[in-house]
């Protein structure tokens, strides 16, 4: 069995809830990442992704520079565990229509797993696994 734990990544980004779509989108740049977690002390309370702060925030005419993440975040995250079985992950993915999964270890974030990471680790030649490898083309 391969575990989330053996691939999920650690390199995390979380912000507050209170934090802007802008601060968000510029902290997403700034790290060549496509998403952030929404906590709320050390509790995960959401998701924003690049795309949420396109579709939900700036396409419904909110302001960037004022609109709270906690406005716009995917709320009901669903988690994981380091050693749940990688491919139960991709199942809870497919089953709640997801891309990332928070990594949860004694009730403390420790990673984040995406579709990217399984791919790269079970397909390693699919197309998403080389895009999810490549570098970011900024």
């Amino acid at each position: 069995m391969t575990t989330v734990g053996e691939f999920m990544t650690t390199r995390l980004v979380t912000m507050d809830g209170n934090d802007t779509l802008t601060a968000a989108a510029q902290e997403m740049r700034d790290s060549a990442i496509g998403d952030v977690v929404v906590t709320e002390g050390d509790n995960v309370v959401g998701i924003i992704t690049d795309r949420d702060i396109t579709v939900r925030g700036v396409a419904e005419n909110l302001d960037p520079n004022t609109t709270p993440l906690n406005q716009i975040t995917s709320k009901h995250v669903v988690t994981v565990s380091q050693y749940d079985d990688a491919v139960a992950a991709a199942d809870l993915m497919r089953t709640y229509a997801v891309r990332r999964l928070p990594v949860i270890d004694d009730g403390r974030l420790v990673g984040l797993i995406s579709m990217g990471d399984l791919a790269v680790e079970r397909e390693p030649q699919s197309v998403l696994a080389d895009i999810s490898a490549d570098e970011p083309n900024n």
